[in-house]
This record gives C-alpha cells, sequence and structure tokens, in this order.
C-alpha cells in the first residue's frame, strides 16, 4: 500500500463531529470531509453534540462560534470536561479573532476563519488529526518502552509450552477473553501480548495494568476514568484505561485482587460494553478484548470470594502457563536465550555458560519461574568478566540460593520449591529484610509474604525485619 492510499485508509477510520446550526454551511463542510474519507456527524446545538460524544467517540470536533443555545467557547469547555485529549477546532468570523484566542486557551488546537479556503480547512483537519494520532502513539511507545527487555517471545520446547502455543494460535484469531492462570514469574504477561499480536487487534492499543499493585480506590478511577470534579484533586476529566484500551486489548493481571465493587463494574463493562466514568452522569461505548490473568488455583478463585459471574465471563478460554520446574530442558533454552539477550544490550561477548552454573540451573526448584532466571542471567552477564558465565561471578547469591552448605554444587538432590523457601527464610531472615529475602528468592514480597504464614515460617507471629 503507498503512502497516500495509507493516509486514505486512516482517515476512514477518523471520526468528525461538526457544530453548526447553517443547514447549506453544514452541507458543505460534510461533502468536504466525506470527499477525503472521513466519517462525518452533523449537529445543530452544542446539546446535541455533547449527547453525540456521550453515544459514541469521536476523533475531532468542529465547531461554529455561534450556536442557537450557547456559543462555541461553551462548546469547547463543556467538549474538554468529558475528554481531554479531544481535539477541537473552532470556525469564527474575521470579526471574531478575539473569541479565537480565547479558545486557544480553552484548549482548541486551531481556529479557522470563514470563509476559508478548502483545502486550508482540510489541512487544519488533516493536521489536528495526525496530531491526535502521534499523541496516542507516543503514550504507548512510553508504556511499551517500560516493557521492553521483558517482552520476550515464549521460549520453550516442552509439552506444556507447546501446548500454550497452540491456545494462542487458535484463540488469537477470535474476541473471546481469556483468562491466563500460573505461578508468578511464568510469562502470563508474555502470553498475553502473543494473543494481542496475532488477533486483529494488533495495530490496536494493549493496555495492561496490575490489579493488586493499586490501591482499590485509586484503581477505580485508573480503570474507568472519572469526571471533573469527581474527588479531591480532580482538576480535570481523564478517560482511564478502559476507554484508552478502546479497539485494541485490555490485559487485567492479577484479576484476582480486584475489589468486590470493582468486580461488579467490571462484570457491567463486560456485559454492556459501555463504561462509566467515576462521578460521571454518562455512559461511554467502548470495544476491547479482555485479557486477565491469575496466579492462584481456579477453582481457589472463586472459592476465596471472586465473583462466579464475573470468572465465568472472563474464563471463556482458560490457558494455563506451567511452572518452569515442571518444563525440563527449557530451563537452558531460557537460560541461553538470556544470554544472547543480555549480552547484545551490555555489549558484552559471552559464549555460553558453565558446566558449574548449568549444574546449578538443572538442579534449581526455581520458585520465581522464568522472572528469576531472567534476573540470575541478567545479573551473571553484568558481572562477568570472561566471555563464559560460571557460579564464581553469582556467589553471593548463589549461596543465598543454594541451600544446604551454600554452594549449588554441594547440592546432593533437587530441593523442592517448599525445601528451598524454608531453608532460605531459615538461614538468612536475621540478616535479610522481607523486600531482600523476596528478591532473592525471585518471587514478590506478597507472594514471600503468603507462603511464610501458609508454612509457619513467621517469627513471633510476624515476619522479622519487613522491608
Amino acid at each position: 500500500m503507498n503512502i497516500a492510499a495509507e493516509r486514505v485508509e486512516a482517515a476512514r477510520r477518523d471520526r468528525i463531529l461538526v457544530i453548526d446550526d447553517d443547514p447549506g454551511f453544514s452541507e458543505v463542510v460534510q461533502l468536504l470531509l466525506a470527499g477525503e474519507g472521513y466519517r462525518t456527524q452533523m449537529t445543530g446545538t452544542v446539546h446535541d453534540a455533547l449527547r453525540a460524544i456521550h453515544a459514541g467517540a469521536a476523533d475531532l470536533v468542529i465547531t461554529d462560534l455561534k450556536l442557537p443555545d450557547a456559543t462555541g467557547l461553551d462548546a469547547i469547555r463543556s467538549l474538554r470536561d468529558i475528554d481531554r485529549e479531544l481535539p477541537i477546532i473552532l470556525m469564527t468570523s474575521y470579526s471574531s479573532v478575539e473569541s479565537a484566542v480565547e479558545a486557544l486557551r480553552n484548549g482548541a488546537v486551531d481556529y479557522i476563519i470563514k470563509p476559508f479556503d478548502n483545502d486550508d480547512f482540510l489541512h487544519a483537519v488533516a493536521r489536528a488529526l495526525n496530531e491526535r494520532r502521534i499523541r496516542r502513539e507516543n503514550a504507548l511507545l512510553k508504556r511499551s518502552l517500560r516493557k521492553a527487555y521483558a517482552d520476550h517471545r515464549i521460549i520453550g520446547e516442552s509439552a506444556g509450552i507447546k501446548r500454550v502455543h497452540e491456545l494462542v494460535r487458535k484463540v488469537a484469531p477470535s474476541d473471546a477473553n481469556v483468562l491466563i492462570w500460573g505461578e508468578s514469574g511464568t510469562g502470563k504477561e508474555l502470553v498475553a501480548r502473543s494473543i494481542h499480536r496475532a488477533s486483529a487487534r494488533a495495530e490496536g492499543p494493549f493496555v495492561a495494568i496490575n490489579c493488586g499493585a493499586i490501591p482499590s480506590e485509586l484503581l477505580e478511577s485508573e480503570l474507568f476514568g472519572h469526571a471533573k470534579g469527581a474527588f479531591t484533586g480532580a482538576t480535570h476529566a481523564t478517560e482511564g484505561l478502559i476507554r484508552e484500551a478502546h479497539g485494541g486489548t485490555l490485559f487485567l493481571d492479577e484479576i484476582s485482587e480486584l475489589a468486590p465493587a470493582l468486580q461488579v463494574k467490571l462484570l457491567r463493562v463486560l456485559q454492556e460494553r459501555e463504561v462509566r466514568p467515576v462521578g460521571g452522569k454518562h455512559v461511554f461505548n467502548v470495544d476491547m478484548r479482555f485479557l486477565a490473568a491469575t496466579n492462584r488455583d481456579l477453582e481457589e478463585l472463586v472459592a476465596g470470594g471472586f465473583r462466579e459471574d464475573l470468572f465465568y465471563r472472563l474464563n471463556v478460554i482458560g490457558i494455563h502457563v506451567p511452572a518452569l520446574r515442571e518444563r525440563g530442558k527449557d530451563v537452558r533454552l531460557l537460560a541461553d536465550y538470556f544470554v544472547e539477550v543480555y549480552g547484545r544490550k551490555l555489549g558484552k561477548k559471552i559464549r555460553g555458560i558453565g558446566a558449574d552454573l548449568a549444574a546449578f540451573l538443572e538442579r534449581h526448584p526455581w520458585p520465581g519461574n522464568v522472572r528469576e532466571l531472567e534476573n540470575l542471567i541478567e545479573r551473571a552477564v553484568i558481572l562477568a568478566e570472561a566471555d563464559t558465565l560460571t557460579c564464581a561471578e553469582l556467589s553471593d547469591t548463589l549461596s543465598a540460593a543454594g541451600g544446604r552448605r551454600g554452594t549449588p554444587s554441594a547440592l546432593d538432590r533437587p530441593l523442592s520449591v517448599e525445601e528451598y523457601i524454608r531453608e532460605t527464610v531459615g538461614r538468612y531472615q536475621d540478616r535479610y529484610s522481607e523486600t531482600e529475602l523476596a528478591r532473592i528468592l525471585g518471587i514478590g514480597r506478597k507472594a514471600l509474604w503468603t507462603r511464610r504464614r501458609q508454612w509457619g515460617l513467621l517469627r513471633g507471629g510476624r515476619p522479622t525485619r519487613r522491608g
């Protein structure tokens, strides 16, 4: 497809709302925009325009200054309260240029003086839409950059991983909701991104949020958006991540941590495909695919109080990501892959992994799964002074992880995950904080706390030195 064709194709996806009460002039504007492939909607009042915006999103609003029920400046202020990122162009006459300046101060992106040259008008429209696209792409790019070195391919040849690949291939073309489950660090978000990339929504946004990382009172606003003045500090309206994912995929990690009240609101979004911002009076139509993940057993999820109706809505397709200790030779395949990735990233020529480190990789129970392995290899590459990675560069880390006699090579058999955590906690809890222990184990602090409580590893009824 050539550049001109790409522009036409992009224009066909752009929706423009025009507010003008002159039928003859409105017809001319509509013909101009339709000739460029834009989808247009015409309204004659600010009231009708606001109703149209609430009924369905627009990519650009063009408003006249003088309208029957309000002014174009009133329209700009009202529209900005609904969607702060919505570009607005004001049309005015020569006698009202001062109003155009006021419009720019209130958030309009441009103004056009009537009567206008058709080419100048279309150029202003294209510029406003292009700037909106650039802002959205930049926001998505910033989010993607934070994942730049975590968004790897799904590596592995074990039966469990082959099953994951097969399910991704089958479910990606559909719009079915998918629930991905597995232990922390197994790569659930990687599976979600693979589904998105292989779907018809691949060109749309992939928006991910960890439901367990944000307090519920903030998570509601983060997900659903909020109206201006909805709470202290809400100085402007926000659209929220659900609306940001419009046309793409929304990934809800640690869905089991979602508060009951938010589960009810999310269920409504899944059923009605519409969202009401916090403190807002209007609902907005949304179109995205939902993917969710949990590190808890599926039956335990519902038995623990998670809404059964929401569970079944999300779990149209379930994908289990196996723990690394269940994946056999995948450990070495992943280790070699991470050596290549971090060697290239850090500008080091690493030929491979030495026999002693390879033996440790094979015997280690990997409670932190792929995330723990990746962190270990990254540290090894950073500390390496030779072209082969050995246990020598990681002596402090591996002595903490090795268990009984302080070195990985001293182990006479592989430890189970529970044995490994018990020994590490018992040996190092007086030296390290809770956060430092979790880092050694390659798991989250919350996951460590849960296991300590479950296995009776608390001292004096509570962990020592919580970091």
